[in-house]
Parts: structure tokens; sequence; C-alpha cells
């Protein structure tokens, strides 16, 4: 391990990664990967998550050929420096900043997106001119045995080290001083992770998660309520069966409409998982979180409070998408994050009490809101904090370049996806160029109070540059009334 990231720090310190013809080589290779290696991905997130193809390359195949194009796409005016308008007070200064990689990086993935959250931040990396280790999670082999045996074969084997292994190879990795630590995970592993780079002053990107609340605000019997049906349940089960740190953890809604969400919940589970949902339902990843999301709903207080499902079966390490309705608040199911196909839906008196509710909690990575009410969208706007926040879809924000994906408090550190990848592997230097004429002689000492109204006049008034000019040329002159 100690060879291979010397090895990665000799090759960034050689500075042929700086070069834009090298990071294009390395993003078209990973492009590579990603379109020649499409079946063999469908297998292995079949062997590790059971997921069918069509969820595969929605969630991580398509999304990364779009992001990779992306960076090509753009990559020389991310490069290129940008001119910084400067104050009169730096009269015959140019500035630029410019953005040069940090190093050498190292990438933590997880095992729910293993393609998606692995090769994402390398993007990032590699178009910024770092060189990095990634460190595939454990818990999805085949998926990280296919980035280890292949992506040496499409990138720079000297730039890039795949890293296979558990906790001890991961607390191996975290011993090492890096440029740049960028993990997923869980937020009690995101402590860890960031309290190891602390030793080093290494700054982090710690992208966690949280229960991501969804707010119903009103149900009709028409085509609306058939779609928000819809994304609701693609944003719950359909993310790898909840696995997933950005899928809906608990629904919000009315007393007085949670009997008629409960009857519309049910159909449209029906409906779109038909009687035998296994076959289209992502698998637990294993009996671990099996057993944890088991217990969760054998709990007395909550298995009572099942309105649906509930079923399960170790072997198969299947969990029927399950409902419940209005389990403890002090119950395990409502206090740590689910990452599951469990579903509470909790009532409120009132709609806008769910802003109180969501705030009385740690921030979450997402908020979603269904509701046409512009008063009430402008109030959960207004008036809460999370990572992103959609109303009317789920988990939508996660396929958009354009926007900053991250979390803010407990939900995470940093963001990343499109250019904001480019950003957090890169330092914005600025370049600052001056002439040496003219040169003011009241910047100097030795201090008189006639150099202290110069001062003032440098700082604090817009139209100074000429008078100082002028001053620089006849010292002696008599200082002129600036207001005047």
């Amino acid at each position: 391990m100690e060879k291979n990231i010397e090895e990665l720090r000799m090759y960034f310190k050689a500075g042929k990664t700086r070069e834009i013809s090298w990071r294009k080589k390395q993003l078209n290779g990973l492009l590579n990967f990603m379109i020649e290696k499409e079946e063999e991905i469908f297998k292995a997130l079949k062997n590790d998550l059971g997921k069918h193809p069509v969820e595969s390359f929605r969630d991580e195949v398509g999304p990364l050929i779009k992001d990779i194009n992306a960076a090509l796409d753009n990559l020389a005016d991310w490069m290129s420096g940008k001119k910084i308008k400067l104050p009169l007070a730096a009269y015959s200064t140019s500035a630029t900043l410019v953005a040069e990689p940090l190093g050498v990086v190292l990438i933590f993935s997880t095992w729910n997106l293993p393609f998606g959250v692995s090769i994402e931040p390398l993007i990032g990396a590699l178009a910024a001119g770092c060189t990095a280790v990634v460190k595939p999670s454990e818990l999805a082999p085949a998926s990280s045995a296919l980035l280890a045996a292949a992506i040496p074969n499409y990138v720079d084997s000297e730039a890039v080290k795949i890293i296979e292994g558990g906790i001890d190879v991961s607390s191996q990795l975290l011993q090492y001083k890096w440029d740049k630590i960028f993990f997923t995970g869980s937020s009690q592993v995101g402590r860890i992770v960031m309290a190891a780079a602390a030793k080093h002053l290494t700054p982090v990107v710690l992208e966690l998660g949280g229960k991501c609340p969804c707010i119903i605000d009103s149900l009709s019997k028409s085509w609306r309520t058939e779609i928000i049906l819809k994304r609701l349940l693609s944003g719950k089960f359909g993310t790898t069966s909840g696995q997933a740190c950005i899928g809906v953890d608990y629904i919000l809604v009315e007393e007085k409409l949670a009997s008629t969400l409960v009857d519309l919940l049910k159909n449209s589970i029906r409906k779109t998982y038909g009687e035998k949902p296994e076959n289209c339902v992502a698998r637990i990843i294993n009996k671990h979180h099996f057993q944890r999301l088991k217990a969760l709903i054998d709990e007395p207080r909550v298995k009572k409070l099942i309105v649906y499902g509930g079923s399960y079966d170790e072997d198969k390490l299947f969990i029927e998408p399950t409902i419940l309705l209005n389990p403890p608040l002090d119950a395990e199911i409502m206090k740590e994050e689910i990452f599951g196909p469990l579903l509470p839906l909790i009532t409120m008196k009132n709609i806008e009490d769910s802003i109180e509710f969501i705030n009385s909690r740690p921030k979450p990575l997402a908020i979603y809101c269904f509701t046409n009410n512009n008063k009430l969208m402008q109030r959960v706007a207004s008036e809460t904090s999370s990572g992103a926040l959609l109303f009317n879809d789920t988990v939508i924000q996660y396929a958009a370049e354009a926007i900053p994906f991250g979390g803010v408090g407990e939900s995470g550190i940093g963001r990343y996806h499109g250019k904001y990848s480019f950003d957090i592997f890169s330092h914005e230097k600025p370049v600052l160029k001056r002439d040496l004429f003219p040169d003011f002689w009241f910047r100097y000492p030795p201090w008189t109070s006639k150099k202290l109204e110069l001062f003032r006049a440098a700082f604090l008034y817009k139209y100074f540059i000429i008078v100082l000019v002028a001053l620089g040329f006849k010292k002696s002159r008599k200082i002129p009334n600036i207001e005047a």
C-alpha cells in the first residue's frame, strides 16, 4: 500500500496530470469502461444487490456516461483562468483565479451505488488533475472486483489505484497523509474518517445521509395523484429497495388524509410491483442489514402499526415493501436512517406543522414536498435546512450534474457532481500581477497624518485614483478635498 501511494505522489509531482490532453484521455477511458463493460456491470449489480438491468442503467450507468461526457465537453472551460475584478485600490494590478489540482486523493465508495459513488468522484479527481486511490465497498464484492480488475485497463494505472479490502484496509489507508479524502457512507463512519483526517489537517468531503422526509399536502381523484404516487414509490422502494441516502425515509401527512393515502399506496404498490415484488425490488445487501431492518419492524410497539406488508424472506434477503402508520417517535425506526423498504407515515394536525417536525430533527440530505400551495412552498424553502429541497418529485437531483449534490450539518460536508466535482479536487489559486509604475509613496513608513488621509481616500472613495496618480508624481502638493 505504501509503495502504491508513493507511486501516486511521484507521478503527480512529475506534472503530467496538469495537461488537458492527459485528463481527457483518462475521462475517455472511464467512458469506454462504462460502455464496454455495461453487461458486466449489470451482472455485478445483480449479484450484489439483485438489481434489474433497467434500474442499474437508470441509477448508475446512464448518469455516469452523461456526467463523463459533460466533463469532457466543459473541461477546457473549467481549467481556464477566471479574471477577477479588482477594486481601484489595486490600480495597475491584474488578477486571475487558476484551478490547480490538490494532489493525491482518497475516495471511499459505498455498496448501494458501487459504481456511481466510485466513479462519480473519480471523474472530478481526474478532471482536476489529481491522482487517486479508490476504495470500493467490500459489501458489494462483485462490483468491487470488477472495478479492481477492469479500471487499470482503461485509465493510467500509475495515477489511479483500486484497493480492495475490508475495515482493516480502510483503517490502514486512513493512517496516511492525503491531499483530500472523499467519503460516502454513514455518519458513524464519517466521524471516524474526519477524526483520522484531522491528524494530518486533511480536508474532507463527507457524503452522509439522514432521514429524508416527504411532505404530502393534498390528494384528489385525478391524474395528479397517480403521478404523485408513482414518484413517491420510486423515491422509496425504487431506489435500491430504499437503500439510498436520498431515498424517502418517512412521510408527513395531515390526519384527515392518512387513511386515503394508505389505501392509495397499497393499490399503487400492488400495481407497480405485482404479486411477486421480489422480482423487481432489489434485495437487502447482506444478513447484517437484513437483521437490522427486521428488528425495526419486529419491535412490538411498531409491529402492530404495520398497515401493509411486513413479510420477509431471510434466505432471499428480501423484505416486502411495508407501510407503517404513526410508529412511536422514540422507536428506533424513527430515530435512525431506515435504509430499506419500510415506510412510516406520521400524521400532523395541520400540514404546516411538518416544518416544525423537520426542524426538530437533524438536517436531512433532502426534503421532498408534494404541493401546489405556493405559500407552503415558500415556507418550506425559507424555514427548513437540507442538502436539497425538491417539490413534486423525488431523488432526481442526483442525476442533475448542473446542481451540487451534498448535505448540510449531519447529512454531510462538501458537494460534488459536474463542475462541483472538479472544484472539490482543485484549489483556486489567485495569481496577481502588478506594474512597477506608478508606485504610491504613501504606502511606506514613516507614517504621517497625511498618509492616513490618503489611505482613507484610497479605501473609502470611488473616484480617488486620479488624485492618487497625481500625488504619485507630485508628493509636495496639498491634499485635495476628495469629497468636493
